[in-house]
This record gives structure tokens, C-alpha cells and sequence, in this order.
């Protein structure tokens, strides 16, 4: 028996049980219709559980009334913790496997050489899926804290800085360039709190904490609309409890015996 992991334009497919929760789908086939075309995936699991296989489906051959699509993001709140990790990582080989089908190098197609590998049918190449790391940080000034909303978030809520890391740079120095690019403040005391994975499509955060050093916040309007200092008794919306934006904002709040609103 194996789990699977099956998917359609971001959209995951669960199935509803009885009692309303969901769950992976859970068969020695796959539980939707498939031909010769169809790549099926095995994804080594994140933990001792049952074996994992991974494919694409199309709204036509899904033929048991108990699946239904979901987004990925929003499995999140369906599904146990482990088994919605589990879904990232699969989510992400199913991107890496469309984007590379041919070598970078020579332009044959590539293929399956271990489960986490690809070989170039033609120079040998080898390939490894690649992730994209970056940095989270919540910046503090006193009992207050640095919260932005960026033009590319799709919801009307307030988030910490985060950016990519470049070639070359130490994640400490991500974060304090981050923050300078975005806001102008210079920050100290950075700390790390801890990392996530972030299947969107195949990215790392890494959340850190700072403190306020100097400088006043001149906002990158490139990127930026809004941002400034907020304290517990004017929070903006929140981001989504499943982000780590929004642990580092309830653990900071936590630790210093304060509430959050929103989300």
C-alpha cells in the first residue's frame, strides 16, 4: 500500500472520510485513471510511514466521489501537520521533474536516476532539485515590531521582511541587507529562530529575529506599499498561521506575555 500524492494545477487531492476529516489517499494503485504518458514519482517519506508516490492528474479521470481538490496552501488546515510537509515536498518534485525534462547542458532528455536525481540520456549530466533560500525577519524596537505589507501579497495583511539570499552571502548578512534595502533601518542582536519549507513553488525560509540599532524606515516603494512600527494594541492583519511570518510574530508576542488578533 502506498500514499498518494496526486495533483492538477496546484490543486492536491484528498480524500473525505466519514467523519469529515481528510486524508491522503491510500491504495496499492492509483486512484485515478492513468496511461502510458502519466509519470508517477516515488518520493522517499519524511518519516517512517507509509511509502510515497507522486502524479498529476486532469479534472476528467478522477472517478471516486470521496476525493475532492484542494489547494495546497489550504491543505494546511485539512490535513495532519506531517502528512501537509509531506505534500510540500511532493508538490515541489512535481515542479522540478516538469522543469527539467531535457539537460541543461547538451538538450537531451533527461531521466530518473535515483529518487532525488535525474541522468542526462545523452553527456551523463546529473541533477539534484534546487532550492531557493531565503531569509525572514522580525525586527523589534522595544515593545514594538518592524511589520511591512509588500506589493506582491495577494491579501491585505502585514508581513516581516524577507528576500533572497544572494551568491557569496552569509544568511546574517542576507538579513541585515534585507532590511537596509527595504526599510533603511540598520539592525543588530540577529538570531536565529528557526526554518521552514516553503513549496511555492520550491523555497526555504529561514526565520531569524534583530533588533533596532538605528535609522529612520524609508520604504523600498519598488517592492513595498505600507510599513512601519506596530505595537500589541494596533496590529494590522496578520499573515496565515501555516507561514512563518506568523510564528515568529506569536512566538515574539508569546515570549514577551502578549496577545495577537487577525488570522
Amino acid at each position: 500500500m502506498k500514499r498518494w500524492f496526486v495533483f492538477c494545477n496546484g490543486n492536491l487531492l484528498l480524500e473525505k472520510k466519514e467523519d469529515g476529516s481528510y486524508d491522503i489517499p491510500v491504495s496499492s494503485t492509483p486512484p485515478v485513471a492513468t496511461n502510458d504518458d502519466t509519470q508517477i514519482i516515488e518520493v522517499e517519506p519524511l518519516d517512517d510511514s507509509l511509502p510515497a508516490k507522486v502524479c498529476t492528474y486532469s479534472t476528467h479521470n478522477v472517478q471516486d466521489s470521496a476525493l475532492e481538490p484542494c489547494m495546497l496552501r489550504s491543505s494546511y488546515y485539512k490535513l495532519p501537520e506531517e502528512l501537509y510537509l509531506m505534500a510540500g515536498k511532493c508538490a515541489e518534485m512535481v515542479y522540478w521533474d516538469e522543469n527539467t525534462k531535457y539537460c541543461g547542458h547538451c538538450g537531451a532528455p533527461m531521466k530518473f536516476d535515483t529518487r532525488n536525481s535525474k541522468c542526462c540520456t545523452r553527456c551523463g549530466r546529473m541533477i539534484w532539485p534546487l532550492l531557493s533560500t531565503a531569509i525572514i525577519v522580525l525586527v523589534n524596537r522595544g515593545d514594538k515590531l518592524l511589520l511591512i505589507q509588500a506589493k506582491n501579497f495577494k491579501r491585505d495583511f502585514f508581513g516581516c521582511v524577507a528576500g533572497f539570499v544572494e551568491t557569496g552571502e552569509t544568511l546574517e548578512e542576507a538579513v541585515k541587507r534585507e532590511v537596509m534595502e527595504e526599510t533603511g533601518i540598520k539592525i543588530k542582536n540577529i538570531r536565529y529562530f528557526k526554518s521552514q519549507p516553503w513549496p511555492y513553488p520550491c523555497g526555504l525560509m529561514v526565520g531569524f529575529y534583530a533588533d533596532y540599532e538605528s535609522g529612520e524606515i524609508k520604504l523600498q516603494l519598488s517592492e513595498l506599499s505600507r510599513g512601519g512600527w506596530f505595537d500589541k494594541d494596533n496590529l494590522p492583519t496578520l499573515p496565515e498561521k501555516l507561514s512563518i511570518a506568523r510564528m515568529l510574530i506569536d512566538n515574539w508576542l508569546k515570549e514577551h506575555h502578549l496577545e495577537t488578533k487577525g488570522v
